[in-house]
């Protein structure tokens, strides 16, 4: 019984490892943010200009560039003064959705590379090629869909979240039940030289990656932080324009809400 607990222990160290260490990356910090923000809408940039466009919604379509507006695909007069808000709007956002691609990457890069390390450490040789073939193909299966995606300007928040945080949490489901499989048998078996061993790489492990990401995380965060500035000054932009959808509505191409204080309580 002694060994199964241990190894339940270090079941639970692995799936902490990689799915930690993978969620650190993927999650955008709102700390520097006045507000929470969203969009209603999918976006496409392209060289015509910016589409806001949804299924679910009225308006269903706002189309912008250079300071003109289309609603529903009917021009909409504006000042010159919201002309101008328009077009420093198109612009900033033309500037913030390569960065929000680039840190997709780096949030995907990192959660692979933290199931990698767990994979080469853990991972019976038998079975070791095949998962770390299959964390590469899921890997650039998820690179791609950024890539395709808002890598090429076209933003579905949707897709952003199956992509990034599905592909990453599947593959660490997969790589715990396959890793700790063998664990398991060891610890049932009573194989006491096998367990301490494995428990000895999973402290080894837990230390290093937790270095590791640690740092990467941190310089992602401060990517991420890095965002709130400009969704405050596109939020300002749209405060500040005096702009009317034909049903006589302020047009809103972003969702500001107050922020929410969420209190995570840890054992």
């Amino acid at each position: 019984m002694r060994h199964a607990i241990a190894i339940t222990a270090l079941a639970a160290a692995l799936a902490l490892s990689a799915g930690g260490a993978s969620a650190t990356g993927l999650n955008f910090s709102t700390d520097t943010c006045k507000h929470d923000y969203s969009t209603p809408y999918d976006v496409d940039v392209t060289s015509a200009g910016l589409s806001f466009h949804r299924t679910d919604g009225s308006p269903a379509k706002i189309f912008l560039h250079d300071g003109a507006l289309k609603v529903d695909g009917r021009d909409v007069a504006v000042s010159a003064g919201d002309a101008q808000a328009l077009r420093r709007y198109e612009d900033e956002v033309r500037r913030l959705v390569p960065e929000v691609a680039a840190i997709s990457r780096e949030g995907v890069q990192m959660g692979f590379d933290a199931m990698t390390t767990v994979t080469m450490t853990f991972a019976e040789p038998g079975q070791r090629d095949a998962i770390l073939a299959k964390l590469k193909r899921k890997q650039a299966q998820a690179i791609k869909e950024i890539d395709e995606g808002v890598g090429s300007g076209h933003w579905s928040s949707d897709r952003m979240t199956e992509t990034v945080a599905g592909s990453v949490s599947d593959s660490v489901g997969e790589l715990v039940g396959s890793v700790t499989s063998s664990a398991v048998t060891a610890a049932l078996s009573g194989d006491t030289t096998k367990v301490e061993a494995l428990t000895a790489r999973a402290n080894a492990l837990d230390k290093s990656l937790n270095k590791e990401m640690d740092k990467r995380s941190k310089d992602l965060e401060a990517r991420a932080n890095g965002i709130c500035p400009r969704l405050n000054d596109l939020a300002d932009l749209q405060a500040s324009w005096k702009i009317r959808t034909p049903d006589g509505k302020p047009l809103e191409l972003m969702t500001v809400k107050p922020k929410e204080n969420k209190t995570v309580v840890m054992d």
